[in-house]
């Protein structure tokens, strides 16, 4: 039963950072800041899911497969999810794209010979 309660609160608290994730990228102001919303909350959301139904997997339904599936696709999405993410920065900043505010740091101007 707690561990029950314990994976529905996990499910409960990913959900609400991948809520706080969408609202990020409609209210940043541009694509710099909306990948950075959307990359490092919704990483954190498929942890804390993930956790959630590891736990189910494992403790209510006694699947072990299930839960080598779930931990799998958690695993992948913490490698690919960052990746992704500079890789659309990098593309981004090649487009044209700029942050409204000056850098302190350019470190993708090096990359590209400007």
């Amino acid at each position: 039963m707690l561990i029950r309660i314990i994976a529905d609160l996990l499910l409960l608290i990913g959900a609400v950072f991948a809520l706080a994730g969408t609202i990020g990228i409609l209210k940043m102001p541009d694509t710099f800041s909306r990948m950075q919303a959307s990359t490092c909350v919704s990483t954190l959301a498929i942890l804390c899911v993930g956790l959630g139904a590891l736990l189910y997997a494992i403790f209510t339904m006694h699947s072990a497969s299930a839960a080598v599936k779930i931990a799998v696709i958690v695993l992948m999405i913490f490698v690919t999810n960052p990746v992704g993410s500079h890789a659309i920065a990098k593309g981004a900043y090649r487009a044209g794209f700029r942050p409204e505010k000056r850098m302190e740091v350019d470190e993708f101007r090096r990359d590209f010979d400007e």
